[in-house]
């Protein structure tokens, strides 16, 4: 029988598998598109192995994972590796690697030269593609050549390379991270939760069925950055919209802190279109790019001190960036409390199920709204919920979906 143990567990980027032998881990798998190929890849690359509870060492070591993987900062160099079974040149490449400090990357060429190896950029290339300790051996933290973000094996590609790298920038300099991390609202949510239960006993009917208030922030470094991202997402789904804004920040050294404005003003419009962007979305980025060079986009200290409707006016002087674009981002980057996307179909849709109007108005909602102030933010996470609760029975039910 091995004496291989492993378990799954959860972090913010999705459930990841870790295993473990006498000589410490043996594997890292970063999440796959399901937990069962998260599973099967693990057992794969580690061999047969049974699943166990994790001591307290793994325990430790898998606390570190998640905090790295929250936005915190996590010191993960120090945790017993198993490398009995690696090649001696990977060893000495993953011993490399492990000592580059969060926030910080190499390039495939300085590993090698670092490991008195010079010229063999491409076997340390191999060593990365081979890595099986994933995180604790931060491979994401190695670069092509000239600052080019270079490839990563794990599901997902170059995007989770980039959001691994924006985590680990965030908690390094004190700043917001692009995809991850619990923000602080503008308000507290509890207290909102209670006023709109007192404020509308049917609303508080579909909280009650809904659950606890979980909305999430996703803190952006910029007002540019969380436009170009939305820009990017329009009319895709959130995989294919990933991908594009995963290739087109890849285009350019230090990807994890790009685009900038400067960046999308110099690149050809050839090189954006190669990523994915049509026609309409280039050149909507090169109006916020030039827009922004100019000084005509708020930056976070400005938008702080802004109200709602002057952001509104301001932003949708960008080309393609519309009311509902600009709503999205008070609500879902900036936590402001009270805003009602009217023209959302979700919150309309989740509107109509829960208060049992088929054929509910936009005047309709914005009247019932008017009780839901200040905290129509609130409310309206409850109204997505609720699209989401009747698609559900929906599809329950067999009807086609509205």
């Amino acid at each position: 029988m091995s004496d291989i143990r492993f378990t799954l567990f959860d972090t913010p980027i999705g459930r990841c598998g870790i295993a473990w032998g006498p000589g410490g881990i043996v594997g890292l798998q970063l999440p796959e598109a399901r937990e069962a190929q998260t599973r099967a890849k693990l057992v794969e690359r580690v061999g047969e192995a049974e699943a166990a509870p994790p001591p307290v060492e793994i325990r430790q070591a898998i606390d570190g994972i998640v905090a790295l993987l929250s936005g915190e900062t996590s010191d993960l160099a120090r945790v017993a590796l198993d490398m009995s079974g690696v090649p001696p040149f990977h060893r000495r490449i993953y011993e490399l690697v492990r000592a580059i400090p969060p926030g910080a990357s190499l390039s495939y060429g300085e590993v090698a030269a670092k490991a008195d190896a010079p010229g063999a950029a491409r076997a340390v290339g191999q060593a990365m593609k081979r890595n099986p300790f994933s995180i604790l051996v931060p491979c994401h933290r190695v670069f092509a050549a000239n600052g080019k973000i270079g490839g990563y094996s794990a599901h997902g590609g170059i995007a989770t390379k980039l959001r691994l790298l924006s985590l680990e920038a965030s908690a390094a300099n004190g700043t917001a991270a692009l995809f991850e991390g619990d923000g602080a609202f503008g308000f507290d949510p509890n207290f909102a939760v209670d006023y709109l239960r007192d404020a509308d006993p049917a609303l508080a009917r579909l909280m009650e069925t809904i659950g606890p208030f979980d909305m999430r922030i996703r803190r952006a470094p910029s007002i540019f950055i969380a436009l170009a991202e939305a820009i990017v997402y329009q009319q895709l789904n959130g995989k294919a919209a990933a991908a594009i804004f995963a290739r087109l920040r890849a285009l350019f050294p230090r990807a994890h802190e790009a685009p900038t404005a400067a960046q999308i003003l110099r690149a050809s419009d050839a090189k954006l279109r190669g990523v994915g962007l049509s026609q309409a979305k280039l050149l909507a980025l090169r109006d916020l790019a030039r827009r922004s060079a100019e000084g005509e986009i708020p930056d976070l200290a400005e938008i702080h001190g802004m109200d709602n409707e002057a952001i509104i006016e301001r932003l949708t002087t960008v080309r393609g960036i519309g009311r509902w674009t600009v709503e999205m981002l008070l609500i879902s980057r900036l936590g402001r409390p009270d805003v009602l996307p009217l023209d959302d179909f979700g919150v309309r849709k989740g509107f109509s199920f829960a208060f049992k109007k088929p054929t509910a108005t936009k005047a309709e909602l914005e009247k019932r709204g008017r009780r839901w102030q200040p905290y129509r933010t609130v409310a309206s996470w409850y109204l997505w919920r609720a699209a989401d609760l009747a698609v559900q029975r929906e599809r329950a039910k067999g009807q086609p979906r509205a």
